[in-house]
């Protein structure tokens, strides 16, 4: 995000200005046409490899739809509730609307379109929004506006993805006997603990399984869905859109609210364009029409023609087109499937979240890799055990899946709402579309997607709330932060001595010097950092090498170690160096200054000390800020994982210096 994003992280142990963190991004070159990930290895993997993990990963949210969406939908329809009997033109209608929102979002807007906006190979919200910044020359706030909350309602999906997944596929159970119905619940939270307990673990063992069972599992729901096609070929009338926007016109507002439950059919969509960097556009691309739609389709319309052939199917028509005899192994697949789902979801909040700290977009959290080959693979305790806990309130307050679907439609309508617009930016002044092709293809989308999310928002008393307050909680959040740091880097910057004003002191009184390499992290290297003015003050000495350190995040994922240092030489004592790391990366600061032996710059780990300002900030509510939300963004700094840990400095090497800041 090429957006100003003032001086970073103010943790109390943070450097001058942040955490010697310059969060504003630099720009670098384009580039990347998403055909291979980046630092995780895929170029040795073989395609066909890399389609099976792509059906696994980046469908599994979109392949669990079928488990509630038709069933909602239809239900929504009949306006009478699930003792309603659906029309000929309901079902055919219903049908019409979830088969062309595949063709049109998932195929048009997600496998042809935005799988080509990639950034070095990479995808998701925040890297559209780079992408978007580059395009408009400058920084944009709007533009970071709305990837702020793009990225906060994506933490309200996947609260809600978990939750619903996991007990549309358990509810299953009470068709294999009643006797299962009570331990539906207890049942699900036992499986969403396992999952969520076993992240620290690292998923690179399992994940070599979700391509084979997802693969099993979209066959599963083929076969089923094609048995049953029989049952009313009248079925396919549902290609014809007209019986859609017949069924919308005829049918007011209970259409919308079919609409809305519509949508659900689609919500893994943005799970395309956020896993690309991990597989690639072509066998994202092969999956999706090799499998993954031509299996949905059939599975829909088997659906509709059983409930065409039989309207009391409408109870539980994903699960009633297999024979009694597969239905317990149905569910189990089901079971497998939808925490294979969820479990590309919680990664997918770890990357964000990721990406929005070196953004300067939240506070420092502790980020634990959990495999040396594949450099995407992390874990992130506070995302984790936050979303768990949202996970597990969401299923206790709702406690059955046709209950969370209302919740569920707002949270994806208006993230999907939000990269149509940014790709507009993209496609006009980046790619340099001509005026009248990107209006007849962008307008139809934005205007689509702007219908889904109207359509949603009539859930909004039945629990659409939910995923907006939890993406205007992570807004203020993120407003909070970003506004803070901005007034912090004010403060702190009227009261520093300009560098080179200290270096002329230092010619006329020069004070004594020590052996070794003092490494002052700082966000702006024209300034004397406060660890170093603390550190003469109090300890009346200087290190014979002093390098004034800034690390930055630049807006493209991933650097090339070529492009990540840049070392000036300010005379013998100082030299300035600044290190540079991608979006998607964790700043490792050791492993980055091993790369400066080619400056003719060493850094022995055991005679350098790295210099860091502890700083306490007080509240005053006089300087941008209201008092109370002083209170919040202090918190969260307070909170905020230490500088030293978040950039790996060595344990024993790195001093402190206090200083008070009011804010």
């Amino acid at each position: 995000m090429a957006e100003d994003t003032a001086a970073g992280s103010p943790h109390p142990a943070a450097a001058d200005d942040g955490p010697g963190q310059d969060n504003r991004t630099e720009t670098r070159g384009a580039g990347g046409n998403g055909e291979h990930g980046h630092g995780h290895g895929n170029s040795q993997a073989s395609f066909w490899g890399l389609v099976v993990g792509s059906v696994g990963v980046v469908y599994g949210d979109i392949g669990t739809s079928p488990l509630y969406a038709f069933r909602e939908a239809v239900v929504a329809a009949t306006g009478h509730g699930a003792t309603g009997t659906p029309s000929r033109d309901i079902v055919l209608g219903v049908l019409s609307l979830i088969l062309w929102s595949l063709i049109l979002i998932i195929t048009g807007k997600y496998v042809l379109l935005l799988l080509r906006a990639d950034d070095k190979g990479e995808g998701g919200i925040l890297t559209l929004v780079a992408l978007a910044q580059r395009a408009m020359g400058k920084p944009s706030y709007m533009i970071a506006l709305l990837g702020m909350a793009g990225a906060a309602m994506f933490y309200g999906d996947a609260a809600i993805t978990p939750a619903i997944s996991v007990l549309s596929a358990l509810e299953g159970l009470k068709l294999v006997t009643p006797v299962f119905e009570p331990y539906i619940l207890p049942l699900t939270v036992v499986v969403i603990i396992g999952l969520f307990a076993v992240q620290s673990h690292g998923t690179a063992r399992v994940a070599r399984y979700f391509g084979p069972i997802c693969v099993v599992w979209f066959l599963a729901m083929a076969v089923t869905g094609a048995i049953h096609i029989a049952d009313d070929l009248g079925v396919f009338h549902a290609f014809n859109p007209y019986y859609g926007l017949v069924f919308i016109a005829n049918n007011g507002t209970i259409g919308l609210l079919a609409l809305g439950a519509v949508f659900l059919a689609v919500t893994g969509g943005e799970a395309l364009y956020t896993d690309l960097g991990h597989f690639g556009r072509k066998p994202i691309q092969w999956a999706w029409f090799g499998l993954v739609f031509p299996a949905l389709t059939l599975n829909y319309l088997g659906q509709g023609a059983m409930v065409l052939a039989d309207p009391s199917k409408l109870t539980n028509p994903f699960y009633l087109l297999a024979p009694s005899w597969a239905l317990l192994p149905m569910v189990i697949l089901a079971t497998l499937a939808t925490i294979i789902a969820s479990q590309a979801v919680i990664t997918g909040a770890f990357s964000l979240s990721r990406q929005a700290i070196q953004l300067g977009l939240l506070p420092r959290m502790a980020i634990r890799h959990t495999s040396e080959e594949q450099a995407g693979q992390i874990y992130m305790p506070a995302i984790n055990w936050g979303l768990l806990i949202g996970v597990l309130t969401l299923v206790l307050l709702f406690k059955s899946s046709s209950s969370l679907a209302s919740a569920y439609g707002i949270a994806v309508t208006a993230t999907m709402f939000i990269t149509a617009v940014l790709a507009w930016f993209v496609v006009r002044r980046l790619w340099k579309w001509n005026i009248l092709l990107a209006l007849v293809v962008m307008v139809p989308l934005i205007v689509i997607h702007f219908i889904f999310f109207g359509a949603n928002m009539l859930k909004l008393v039945d629990g659409g709330w939910v995923p907006l307050v939890i993406g205007a909680v992570i807004m203020f959040l993120m407003l909070t932060w970003r506004k803070g740091t901005a007034i912090l880097a004010d403060k702190t910057r009227r009261i520093e001595v300009p560098l080179v004003d200290l270096l002329k002191s230092f010619d006329k009184r020069p004070p004594h010097e020590v052996a070794g390499t003092a490494v002052f992290l700082t966000s702006d290297q024209s300034y004397a950092p406060a660890s170093l003015l603390h550190n003469l003050k109090h300890n009346k000495v200087l290190h014979e090498h002093n390098v004034f350190l800034a690390v930055k995040t630049v807006d493209v994922p991933r650097l090339p170690d070529g492009d990540r240092i840049s070392y000036e030489k300010i005379n013998e004592r100082f030299s300035r160096l600044t290190v540079r790391f991608g979006y998607m990366e964790t700043p490792h600061v050791p492993k980055a200054l091993i790369a400066c032996k080619k400056y003719g710059l060493k850094f022995d780990m055991m005679s350098t000390s790295f210099f860091l300002s502890r700083r306490h900030l007080k509240a005053s509510g006089k300087l941008g800020m209201p008092l109370w939300q002083d209170y919040i963004f202090i918190g969260l700094a307070v909170n905020a994982n230490s500088a030293s840990d978040y950039f790996h400095l060595p344990t024993g090497r790195v001093v402190e210096v206090g200083t008070q800041v009011t804010i």
